[in-house]
């Protein structure tokens, strides 16, 4: 019979390692159906250790949304020195692979395992409105009129309307949804940008 060792993490890794675990049990199964207790033995920890971290099993969920939204804002940052364009096609790019190879996360955070909990919903928006102020940086406030911040606004809708959809059967290529997505927002703000105040 094996038994599993402890072994003894800074209280970071600790927690990064819960979130990792606490990520895959959630996506793996229903929110009612997760054990914290299971999730603590395959840890290695105890239990008691792991409400150090996550006091009720709904905070611990809500941690690994919000881990999941990190990684995503990582893969995703602008890189300097590149133009707008290019900064935009290599943020969807890592989104596009993000949404890949993590589809039950993103789907967990815009469509909630737990029904519709506004803080969810929050994580979900805070997330939005970080790729509205990327794509908007470059835009002169001046001609940042309201059509086109609606334009953007409605442009990221269609981007995780489509991206749920490609997710579930990966066509066309990713390449090629990038070079679809890129038009489309610069259709956009050429049409709405010059579009007449009402």
């Amino acid at each position: 019979m094996s038994v599993r060792t402890h072994v003894r993490l800074r209280p970071a890794h600790r927690r990064s390692q819960l979130l990792e675990l606490g990520m895959r049990h959630f996506l793996a199964r229903s929110y009612e159906s997760i054990s914290l207790e299971q999730v603590a033995e395959e840890a290695g920890v105890s239990k008691g250790l792991l409400y150090h971290y996550f006091p009720t099993k709904r905070a611990f969920y809500m941690a690994c949304l919000r881990h999941a939204i990190e990684d995503l804002r990582r893969v995703t940052e602008p890189r300097p020195g590149l133009s707008p364009q290019d900064q935009l096609r290599e943020g969807l790019t890592g989104y596009l692979e993000y949404v890949e190879d993590h589809a039950a996360a993103y789907q967990a955070v815009l469509r909630g395992a737990i029904g519709s909990d506004p803080e969810v919903a929050a994580i979900a928006d805070g997330f939005r409105a970080t790729m509205y102020e990327r794509i908007v940086a470059p835009i002169p406030e001046a001609e940042l009129a309201r059509e086109l911040r609606l334009a953007v606004k409605g442009w990221i809708g269609f981007v995780e309307a489509v991206s749920l959809e490609w997710v579930a059967h990966r066509r066309p290529r990713r390449a090629v949804l990038v070079d679809l997505l890129t038009s489309e927002l610069a259709h956009l703000l050429q049409t709405w940008g010059t579009a007449k105040k009402a």
